[in-house]
């Protein structure tokens, strides 16, 4: 019989990953951030629980349905073949941009055939952020961070619907509403154009809205309002599809913009990414987010607080997340929860809550 001190640290399904959970540095605060999300979407598909899925219809509506972890994965999360792959170059959209190979948070391969199956960015966020924490709990959200390789990520899970010649021309007629910007580096001559620039974008989702594509990966913890403590049913998982993020950006009034925001430059970055593509068959993304910044820091494309965020979000899975705070042991195995370091509120709550692990 194997004794308590044979078992060791792990997370639940990852038979196989590029990450040791016996190492301590395993379980700081990148690599847990998305390890244990991959984790989470495993359990969840061994209970028959699938993710909440963010997607949009023909006239960029914003709709829930669900989505499989297969489907999400590309491969059974438990199934032998199934590897965790994270910080990864994702080989099928590589061929789109120009420079240095961008990792994406997870790359699911099949360990048999090393075939490339999903790539996904992982966002865990905390419910309520700091704008709702004081509204009535219906209306909670959490605050998503977007980067600029997400926004990369984005556009390559586009250009890979419009790669072949018959699909560049398309998406070519879709752009070409937008007149002849010369310098885009100028704020005042890309504004006068804006409102153009967002319509081709959103006629090229609402071209491809049949073929949207899951992108991020999107866990919640909830705590008890501002409180650093866990409520009973506190995980859960939402999925956002590529042409989801694009709403993301489209929350408030664009039609007569008197400067150029964070979610108004996402959108531009999208269709300048866009239209080198069709113009030179790949784009330069870190030239256009360099030369295209706008007087604003590139640090991040942009910010999401839960304030806007909700009206996404917003279902029963806010109310009522479908994994409790005593399945966390089901899923951190072999005491994996005494090499968390505490420097990020999920890590912080889940040592200062010893007792679900009893």
């Amino acid at each position: 019989m194997m004794s308590k001190t044979d078992i060791q640290p792990a997370l639940f399904g990852q038979k196989h990953s590029s990450r040791d959970y016996t190492k301590a540095e395993c379980w700081g605060k990148n690599q847990f951030n998305s390890s244990f999300p991959a984790s989470l979407v495993a359990y969840m598909y061994s209970k028959g629980i699938a993710p909440i899925y963010i997607k949009t219809t023909k006239d960029n509506k914003i709709v829930h349905s669900s989505i499989g972890s297969a489907e999400l994965f590309g491969i059974d999360p438990l199934g032998d073949n199934a590897y965790y792959n994270y910080e990864a170059g994702f080989a099928p959209y590589e061929k789109f941009y120009q420079g240095e190979r961008e990792h994406i948070d997870l790359v699911m391969m099949n360990n048999e055939t090393s075939e490339v199956l999903s790539g996904l960015e992982v966002k865990l966020t905390a419910l309520p952020d700091n704008t709702t924490k004081s509204q009535p709990e219906s209306e909670w959200g959490t605050e998503i961070v977007m980067r600029p390789p997400t926004i990369c990520f984005l556009v390559c899970s586009i250009c890979a619907n419009y790669c072949t010649t018959k699909g560049k021309e398309r998406l070519r007629v879709l752009l070409r509403q937008v007149p002849q910007i010369n310098h885009w580096e100028e704020i005042d001559e890309v504004m006068a154009h804006y409102t153009k620039i967002l319509d081709a974008v959103l006629a090229v989702a609402s071209d491809m809205h049949n073929k949207q594509k899951p992108l991020i990966i999107q866990p919640v913890w909830k705590t008890e309002g501002n409180k650093m403590r866990l409520k009973e049913d506190c995980l859960d998982v939402f999925v956002w599809s590529n042409l989801a993020i694009i709403q993301m950006c489209c929350t408030e009034d664009s039609s007569d913009i008197k400067r150029i925001n964070r979610f108004h430059r996402t959108i531009i970055w999208i269709y300048k990414m866009l239209l080198d593509y069709v113009t030179y068959d790949t784009f330069d993304y870190k030239r256009i987010i360099r030369l295209q910044s706008y007087n604003l820091a590139n640090d991040k494309a942009f910010a999401l607080p839960g304030a806007k965020s909700r009206q996404f979000l917003k279902s029963d899975i806010v109310l009522h997340p479908r994994i409790s705070k005593y399945e966390i042991k089901n899923i951190i195995l072999g005491g994996g929860q005494d090499l968390l370091s505490p420097e990020r509120r999920f890590d912080a709550v889940l040592v200062n809550s010893p007792d679900i692990f009893d």
